[in-house]
């Protein structure tokens, strides 16, 4: 009996071994389904998240479509539009500037002058002389040199136009022999032609101008205005000049004004070196190859050293066209050898000038590359005819000291602080 309830026992022990076993393998089970149902639950629920995501940046770009353009083409758009603004500026103020040439040139003329001769009224004015009277004995000397240079033009062409009339009917027959006898196999005939076309077109040239009388009349007008309103200009810049830009300087913005007030001297140095170093340079180049014409017996030498120191306002190019005047005029009516000749004085004087004395006497003030003065000079001949080749680079020389100080200005360091320091230098 006792080894059956010991059986008994041991079943029971065994069985009950089995169910903890059964239950630890059911709770394991259990366990590994909860956690691939959460793993399975997290994989969805992110899916469903990204897939919502990606639905709201969809959205977001279908409503806002300039987030989906690349960066580059959002900066080249950006910097396109401004960039045409600034161009529809440029062309409302060439406009501007086209209706209203005639003040505008004169205006500036007038600034021209006043540059010149603005020096020495300061100089009156610290020996004694009151503003006003040093102004009006400096503009009226200056005045009276410019007509006695422009009466005494005229007087040397009236005096020498019939000699020079003869002189180049000589050279045309001379040209004429040389031609017939030169190995171009120029006949006779085809001079004939080619004289009989030009006096065709000097005559229709000539009933041209006698039929546009009334316009003509309209430019003396114009000329003579113009000159009276650079007269006036001059004077009142000459007697008034500060009181002209202080009130300037009222007109721009608080938040500008201080920059515009450093760069308005610097601008007003770098213009009266510009004009005073032109002229000297004009000078020495209109009495130098004045003379050498002389000596070689071109004639009206005097007229055309004017030409010369007039055309030396117009840099390089008015030097090569006045040259040229020189070297034609003495090959009609002096020859071949005369003409070289005139040539090399030409060439000598222009090269001194070049290299020795423009980096001499302008200096570092308006220093501008020979190819920016060109583009200036040919710029300013199409808006403006000659007006504007002659103010088209001192205009350049302001532009680059004015945008050289700003951008220095707006630098930090020690450069700027030197030039807020010496922004009230007059």
């Amino acid at each position: 009996m006792s080894g059956v309830q010991g059986w008994f026992g041991r079943l029971k022990g065994r069985t009950a071994a089995l169910r903890e076993h059964g239950a630890r393998v059911r709770a394991r089970r259990e366990a590994e389904y909860a956690a691939e149902y959460a793993a399975e639950y997290a994989a969805e629920h992110a899916a469903e998240h990204a897939g919502a995501q990606h639905a709201r940046e969809a959205t977001d770009a279908a409503r806002n479509p300039a987030g989906a353009v690349p960066w580059g083409v959002r900066v080249a758009a950006e910097a396109g539009w401004r960039f045409l603004v600034l161009a529809a500026t440029l062309w409302v103020l060439m406009r501007v500037i086209g209706a209203v040439r005639l003040v505008v040139l004169a205006f500036v003329v007038a600034l021209l002058v006043t540059a010149l001769l603005q020096p020495t009224v300061a100089r009156l004015h610290r020996r004694g002389l009151s503003r006003g009277l040093a102004t009006a004995l400096t503009a009226i000397c200056g005045f009276v040199v410019l007509g006695l240079v422009g009466w005494f033009v005229v007087w040397q062409v009236s005096e020498n136009l019939g000699d020079l009339t003869d002189r180049v009917q000589e050279g045309i027959e001379e040209l004429k022999r040389w031609l017939l006898n030169s190995p171009f196999h120029v006949t006779e005939q085809q001079i004939n032609d080619i004289a009989k076309k030009l006096s065709d077109s000097v005559g229709t040239s000539t009933s041209e101008i006698t039929s546009s009388g009334l316009k003509g009349v309209t430019v003396v007008v114009e000329i003579i205005t113009g000159l009276l309103l650079a007269m006036f200009s001059t004077l009142f810049m000459l007697y008034d000049g500060r009181h002209i830009w202080q009130w300037t300087l009222r007109l721009v913005p608080a938040a500008a004004r201080r920059g515009v007030a450093g760069a308005g001297p610097r601008a007003w140095r770098t213009l009266t070196a510009y004009v005073r170093g032109t002229l000297i340079v004009a000078l020495i180049d209109a009495v130098f190859i004045g003379v050498g014409i002389y000596f070689l017996g071109v004639p009206l030498a005097v007229p055309i050293a004017v030409v010369i120191f007039l055309s030396s306002f117009i840099p390089l190019v008015g030097a090569v066209a006045s040259g040229a005047l020189a070297v034609v005029v003495a090959l009609v009516t002096q020859g071949v050898f005369t003409a070289l000749m005139a040539l090399l004085v030409v060439l000598l004087v222009q090269q001194i000038e070049g290299h020795i004395l423009q980096p001499f006497i302008l200096g570092r003030a308006v220093r501008i590359h020979p190819l920016g003065v060109v583009l200036a000079v040919a710029t300013g001949g199409i808006i403006a005819g000659i007006g504007g080749a002659v103010v088209a680079v001192p205009l350049v020389a302001v532009t680059n000291t004015v945008v050289g100080y700003l951008r220095t200005r707006a630098e930090p360091g020690p450069a700027a602080s030197s030039v807020d320091a010496d922004e009230g230098a007059p």
